[in-house]
């Protein structure tokens, strides 16, 4: 048991003692969770917030999400160390890791940002960005996108997403993009094809769009994700399908 739920559950025992003479077991909202395991073979991490392990059907994927993970690692790894052993070389152990992070808490929805690295052998770990939208009152999982009309919003922040993206590589790299330059690194992406976040300032609607960028979709691995902010304009306020358009206002 962690230290503070030690602490709250002495707290809350100690009052019910005092004004009934009879200790009660304390209710404590379910904790997020850690899974952290480490051998010769492989190591594994899997992380999830409280506010994720409240809901409970949440956190039923959330945790057969993370056996699927460790169980594909630990295959992975096996067959790696057996052809190892087969060819006489060094087995380097293998290593996955999993973190989600809350976006926005919000009375119907809870969007999580996450991200996923491996290592199973080579020059570095691979890693990519990935994200989970929880609708509170249908207790299911919503894909981002599928609230959009997809060619409305393309059209309403494509524009604004490349000037953001141009805007952070030249952060990055400390020189401007040259106009019309044919390097890949230099070229706008479709941001649809990214992962989209839902973020909140009000901490009742959706009012940010999130574009998560992985390693080598807009430069190279050395320059790390990008993670670029869009704000909900009438635009795309407008690209919302209707069914989904009273979860999202206008940013302020």
């Amino acid at each position: 048991m962690r230290v503070w739920q030690a602490l709250a559950m002495g707290a809350v025992t100690a009052c019910l003692t005092a004004s009934t003479g009879v200790a009660a077991p304390a209710k404590i909202l379910p904790p997020g969770r850690s899974i952290s395991i480490a051998n010769p073979l492989y190591s594994f991490d899997y992380d999830y917030p409280a506010a994720a392990g409240r809901i409970p059907a949440l956190k039923a994927w959330l945790d057969k999400d993370a056996a699927d993970h460790r169980s594909n690692i630990a295959g992975q790894a096996r067959d790696a160390r057996d052809e190892a052993r087969k060819d006489k070389s060094t087995y380097i152990s293998y290593d996955s890791s999993t973190g989600w992070q809350v976006v926005a808490d919000l009375p119907g929805w809870l969007s999580l940002s996450g991200t996923e690295e491996e290592f199973t052998g080579g020059a570095h770990p691979n890693h990519g960005p990935t994200a989970l939208l929880w609708n509170k009152k249908a207790g299911r999982q919503v894909k981002a996108l599928d609230m959009f009309d997809t060619a409305a919003l393309s059209a309403a922040i494509q524009a604004p997403f490349c000037a953001a993206l141009d805007k952070e590589r030249e952060e990055r790299r400390g020189d401007p993009i040259t106009p019309g330059s044919t390097d890949p690194f230099d070229e706008c992406i479709d941001p649809l094809k990214e992962v989209l976040i839902l973020g909140s300032a009000d901490h009742v609607h959706f009012t940010r769009i999130g574009i998560l960028i992985g390693p080598y979709e807009a430069g190279p691995y050395a320059e790390g994700d990008y993670d670029i902010t869009l704000k909900v304009t009438p635009d795309v306020l407008a690209a919302v399908k209707p069914a989904w358009r009273s979860a999202f206002a206008v940013s302020r």
